[in-house]
């Protein structure tokens, strides 16, 4: 089983990456009201994911008397990789066509409609016949992997009628909707959040009066000097060159600050 999913693992990567692709693509070009380009991509990218499962299967059949061993020399484990593997192949015809459409849907933002094909497919169709097929029917190791090739084709038939029925300039329309909604909240969070400044330069408006004192602190500690020579009793500014913390002299220890807070006393 490690063998098949190590498989799998690898294989999976060239339609998911597919999928990211298209993904961004279909999501551009709808937001740039361009529908035709829009369908035109999802299309193109389905024709290259049946490629891809083409591949995959024609890949994992020619290799089941030899991929196995590059993991073990038990003459069990590869007998049963030998079986398993071109019913992988055949579940990369269904499973790379499925991921690149979710890759569609993630763009015509309708990710929950790929996410319940996945979840109806593989868990109301695979895993009913995978247990029938592999434990009720008596095929065994073989079984569980037919169960899987039924999740990967029920899957790819619900993904393709959801793409055939999709409607490209509902989903400009939709795109235009969500982009100007998103537009609308970013701008009134800013608006909250920012406020705007009166003509003395304070902050008026949702966090106007905090935004203000933390200006005023920021403003105060902004300088060397002024931290150095903060003082309740004295607000006289003294000058970096003078300053007791700086230049150690005789008469530090009568300073004001140094009076006040002995701590700072320079040793």
């Amino acid at each position: 089983m490690g063998i098949l999913i190590q498989t799998t693992a690898l294989v999976y990567v060239f339609p998911y990456s597919l999928s990211l692709g298209v993904s961004t693509r279909v999501g551009n070009e709808l937001g740039a009201n361009r529908p035709a380009k829009a369908r035109t991509a999802a299309i193109v990218s389905l024709l290259c994911a049946v490629l891809l499962g083409l591949t995959a299967m024609v890949f994992t059949t020619s290799v089941r008397h030899r991929w196995g061993r590059l993991f073990t020399d038990d003459a069990e484990i590869l007998e049963l990789t030998a079986v398993a593997l071109p019913i992988a192949g055949l579940c990369e015809l269904g499973n790379c066509p499925q991921t690149t459409g979710c890759g569609v849907l993630r763009g015509s933002a309708r990710p929950s409609t790929g996410a319940n094909i996945n979840l109806a497919s593989f868990y109301v169709v695979g895993m009913p016949v995978a247990v029938l097929l592999g434990f009720v029917a008596g095929f065994g190791f073989p079984g569980l992997w037919l169960g899987l090739l039924a999740a990967q084709a029920s899957c790819a038939a619900c993904m393709a009628l959801a793409l055939a029925k999709t409607d490209w300039l509902l989903e400009v329309e939709r795109a235009r909707l969500l982009t100007i909604s998103s537009s609308s909240s970013n701008s009134t969070a800013t608006t909250i959040t920012a406020g705007f400044n009166d003509n003395n330069g304070n902050k008026v408006g949702g966090n106007g009066e905090t935004e203000t004192r933390v200006g005023e602190v920021v403003k105060n500690v902004g300088c060397l000097e002024e931290i150095l020579c903060i003082n309740v009793d004295d607000e006289k500014k003294l000058s970096l060159e003078t300053h007791p913390l700086l230049i150690p002299h005789s008469n530090t220890t009568n300073t004001p600050l140094l009076r006040d807070y002995p701590q700072l006393r320079l040793v």
